[in-house]
């Protein structure tokens, strides 16, 4: 069938009303998700520019002469730095794995590891919006934004097309020096592509967390006897008479990817978690707020 075949205006239409319905579900999921993550002052106690006061410090060897707080210098003996809160705006970068692979789940009663990655994304967006930061999307051109606005545009972007491939690789367009990002995904395709795009991100000096999003049947294998195995896009098929004898090979397979995702992250100051989809999504959302809050520092 030809692209032009694909995109008539019935079919363009179709795909614009599936959009629209699913989109409001989205947002009230990821709205639900981030209400659990305490926000307080969004961990932002740390020393630089901006207006508010935070604390006074002695003087230290190096500090401008100018820095001095002399009013409350004069009331002690030493000399005191009026430290204000740190206010800069920082940008949240967040990829989002859509490839085919990523639409899998082994139960219908289980999310699927693309809604989740969605839903974890939209909340940590959320958080970020909340306390004053800019959020953008790794794949789309355009810069980190602030703003209800730019949550909409994040979470149609989030539900408006996918990957034609099997397995997919982050593929950041925009990355601003020093800030953060996250990036969701199975990360069950070529580890050389997550390689490049965190040394990248190292050079930049962009640190954040990879979250790898797994259905249980993927970690535990619950295959026996004749078995057809055949990927999402139907590109990979495999046949078996006996599946359980593949296990302990796949398995293996599967704890060296873990292994070396772990080790590219501590090369290059990232953090890793692993998330299964049978699990609630609080524990993986907390961990990357805290993930990021200490990424930052």
């Amino acid at each position: 069938m030809s692209d032009t075949a694909l995109h008539t205006p019935e079919t363009l239409r179709s795909r614009s009303e599936t959009v629209a319905a699913a989109l409001p579900a989205l947002m009230a999921d990821a709205q639900h998700l981030s209400a659990t993550v305490l926000l307080g002052v969004h961990g932002r106690k740390r020393a630089g520019t901006g207006d508010e006061f935070w604390q006074y410090r002695p003087a230290q060897a190096g500090d401008a002469y100018r820095q001095i707080d002399w009013r409350r210098s004069a009331r002690s003996d030493g000399h005191f730095i009026r430290q204000t809160e740190w206010q800069a705006a920082q940008a949240v970068l967040i990829g989002v794995d859509d490839a085919a692979s990523m639409t899998f789940t082994g139960h219908k009663g289980r999310p699927s590891k693309l809604r989740r990655a969605q839903t974890l994304a939209m909340a940590l967006a959320i958080i970020a919006v909340r306390g004053g930061e800019r959020v953008g999307l790794t794949h789309l051109p355009e810069p980190p934004r602030g703003g209800t606005a730019q949550l909409m545009r994040m979470a149609q972007a989030l539900m408006d097309g996918h990957e034609a491939g099997d397995y997919g690789a982050p593929r950041p367009q925009v990355m601003p020096m020093g800030s953060r990002a996250v990036f969701l995904s199975d990360f069950l395709g070529d580890p050389a592509a997550i390689e490049a795009v965190l040394g990248r991100a190292a050079d930049r000096d962009v640190r954040g967390a990879l979250v790898q999003i797994l259905d249980p049947d993927e970690e535990a294998f619950p295959f026996d006897g004749r078995t057809v195995f055949e990927s999402m896009t139907g590109a990979i098929r495999f046949e078996t008479l006996k599946a359980k004898s593949l296990r302990e090979a796949y398995l293996e397979r599967l704890a060296e990817r873990k292994a070396r995702l772990q080790e590219m992250c501590r090369r290059t100051g990232w953090r890793y978690h692993l998330h299964h989809t049978d699990q609630p999504a609080e524990p993986a959302l907390l961990w990357l707020y805290r993930a990021l809050e200490k990424v930052r520092a």
